[in-house]
Parts: C-alpha cells; structure tokens; sequence
C-alpha cells in the first residue's frame, strides 16, 4: 500500500482531531459515552476507508504508547485489555467497513448515514465480544452491558458523523483523492 506525503499529513491531523473529541464524554460506569464513534465514523467519512482507516490506527497507536487522547485524556497499553478493549480495536473495523460501504455505493447523504450505522454497530459488537470473553460473561449479559445502553446514542452518533462528514466532506479539496 503505496501513500502519498499528502495522505500522510491528512492521516496525522485527522488522527489529532479524533483524539480531541474524544476527550468529550459522560461518565456511565466503566464504558463512558464518547464522541470517539462520532470521531472515527466522521474521519473516514472525510478521508475514505484508507487514509481513515490508517487516521484511527494513528489514533490507537498514540493511545497505546501513552498520549492522552483516549476517552477522557486517558492512556496507556492496559486500556486495551479493559472493559473498553473490544470498543477500541472495533474502531479499526469500524472505520474499514465505513469507508468500504462509502467507497462501494454514492457518496451522498444517505450512503455516509447508513454507512456509519453500520459502523457503530460493529464498534458495539467487538465492544460486547470482549466484555463476554474478558469478562467470562455469558452473551445476554455482555450485550446487556456493552451494546444495549449504547444503541440510541450510536445511532445519534452515526447520524451526525455520516450528515456532517458527507457535508464537510463535499466542500474540503483533498477528498477528490478519495471520492471521485
């Protein structure tokens, strides 16, 4: 995978910015609410499935060495074998599968939409994957805990990153790399 010195930029500073809106969140118990779904469904909105894809592994990468750009100005390896481990790594799926719907079909309002649904739900699936194995639970419970309380405000989430990333999106000059 060949990329250019542009689409290295553009991965970095969009990286910076889902590490800044990740530090808006409402506590809820050991999974808080954050804008980092909105963040990463908005990025690849913008950037399509490779450079945004690369932007969130930017993202997990600062994270994991130790910046504080995880949920709440937190850091560190061990937030990867958390309660919040699967949601992180969903990220990456998230953010492929998101650009690969936006890529596959028009990009236009309802495909950004859709498309991020689709993308929030996978984030809430490998949440829920990792608090049933981490967390020895049975599968009711692991969904009870790491899908179900999640579903209203990731659709929220998901509405908002697909409008604004479409809208924002058509008007920035660089995405005529990625949506042609």
């Amino acid at each position: 995978m060949k990329l250019t010195s542009r689409e290295i930029v553009l991965a970095g500073l969009f990286a910076a910015i889902i590490g800044i809106l990740s530090q808006f969140t409402i506590p809820f118990g050991p999974i808080p609410l954050t804008l980092q779904t909105f963040a990463v469904g908005f990025v690849v909105t913008i950037l399509g499935k490779k450079t945004g894809t690369i932007a969130v592994a930017i993202y997990l990468l600062m994270g994991m060495i130790g910046l504080p750009v995880l949920a709440g100005g937190s850091a560190g390896i061990v937030h990867y074998f958390g309660p919040t481990g699967g949601f992180l790594v969903g990220f990456i799926f998230q953010a492929f599968f998101t650009g690969l719907i936006i890529e596959k079909t028009r990009f236009n309002y309802f495909w950004s939409i859709l498309a991020n649904v689709v993308g929030a739900f996978i984030t809430l699936f490998f949440g829920s994957l990792w608090l049933k194995y981490s967390g020895s639970l049975p599968w009711d419970a692991a969904f009870s805990a790491g899908m179900i309380p999640f579903i209203l405000p990731g659709l929220i989430k998901a509405l908002a990153a697909g409008y604004l990333g479409a809208l924002i999106g058509k008007r920035l000059s660089f995405t005529h790399l990625v949506y042609r």
